[in-house]
């Protein structure tokens, strides 16, 4: 057994062990888990200070879970675009492909809720069918493995479905999505990395949600496989309590651009049954995002998307950046609050003048759009 399975095999797994770790009332927590079941590795544990931090209410099982009308069990509407238990085809050129029901920990916020942790329900019988769904649809270019999360797979069982994956012409991308780096840093090995890199152009879009769970060890993980030439991306969850304000999002993006990892995605949580307790205003999204935006690194700035209820796919939300649009010019502020002026060319007025800031008692845009002098000067 490798040295990660005798990590897990020692995780937080018993209704009696969670309530006594953190003082909770057993009998409430064995309900939760009647709902959603629970893992927490030994690692994750130890990055609690205190009950109720950031990290505690990412992992630790609540019984705010079991509350009524608070969401909805397949949100995404994924069951609705899976034409085999293993696939979920919702985009034109891309498949997201389930090989794993199992993972490191279970985050209590998942959006697959319904699947996860049940063996039924994603199952690696499945995953033969997923790969000849595949073959018959050449108009898929990009595969994301999921589940549950890939990297709970041995080696032999990942490197089955991704040299099958590879060996099909009109894959051209593989992406691993994976908590694994977050939960169970020590499942990155030196023999995983060294599999992994076989199958280039490979992606892994990590799962970070707050600055404190970039440690040494998640570092040691995220270098190697960096070291492999894999292109690492991040997909935050915005969470009540956790990293839902701007100054805890900016320094969780600065870290992961220390460890090679580029912010990908920040979701505005999926509206999943039984999560309310840890949903943000979409406004909080907006809001960190004009935080981010000009204050720090365009490296450090991802997409802010909502996955629309019913399968409607990601949609980018920004703060209200242009102000006004026509013929003639557009109307934008900056990240400071500042307004400016961008000359549209199919005006020949607008044309014949430099896209300059409207400011200064000198400015060609002041010049050319004089009626605008109360707008924006």
């Amino acid at each position: 057994m490798d040295d990660w399975q005798q990590l897990l095999r020692g995780s937080l797994t018993k209704p009696e062990e969670i309530a006594k770790r953190f003082d909770l009332n057993v009998e409430e927590v064995k309900k939760v888990a009647e709902v959603f079941k629970f893992r927490i590795t030994p690692y994750y544990a130890n990055l609690i200070k205190e009950k109720g931090d950031p990290i505690y209410r990412q992992i630790v099982p609540d019984a705010q879970e079991l509350a009524e009308n608070s969401g909805i069990t397949d949100p995404l509407d994924e069951d609705h675009d899976s034409p085999v238990p293993s696939i979920v085809h919702r985009y034109p050129d891309r498949v997201l492909f389930l090989v794993s029901h199992s993972c490191a920990s279970y985050c209590r916020f998942c959006t697959r809720k319904r699947k996860v942790g049940n063996s039924d329900k994603i199952n690696p019988r499945h995953i033969n069918a997923g790969l000849d769904y595949i073959r018959q649809h050449s108009e898929i270019r990009d595969v994301i493995v999921s589940g549950g999360d890939p990297l709970m797979l041995a080696d032999s069982k990942l490197e089955y479905i991704l040299s099958s994956l590879r060996s099909i012409k009109h894959i051209e991308i593989i992406r691993i999505g994976s908590r694994v780096p977050c939960f169970l840093p020590q499942r990155v090995t030196t023999a995983l990395v060294n599999m992994l890199k076989k199958y280039h152009p490979l992606f892994i879009n990590v799962h970070f949600n707050h600055p404190d769970e970039i440690t040494e060890e998640s570092a040691r993980a995220l270098n190697l496989l960096a070291d492999a030439g894999i292109p690492l991306g991040n997909q935050t969850v915005l969470l009540k309590g956790v990293n839902d304000n701007p100054e805890t999002m900016k320094r969780l993006m600065q870290k992961l651009l220390t460890v090679r990892v580029r912010p990908y995605y920040i979701y505005q949580a999926d509206y999943v049954k039984g999560t309310e307790y840890l949903r943000t205003p979409v406004q909080k999204g907006l809001e960190i995002m004009q935080a981010l935006r000009g204050w720090t690194s365009g490296l450090a700035v991802p997409a802010f998307v909502i996955d629309a209820p019913g399968g409607g796919g990601k949609i980018p939300l920004l703060p209200a950046y242009v102000q006004s649009i026509d013929d003639e010019k557009v109307v934008m502020r900056n990240y400071q609050g500042e307004l400016f002026v961008y000359p549209q060319t199919s005006s020949g007025k607008a044309a014949k003048i430099p896209a300059a800031a409207c400011k200064g008692p000198r400015s060609p845009v002041r010049e050319a759009f004089p009626e605008l002098e109360e707008i924006i000067c």
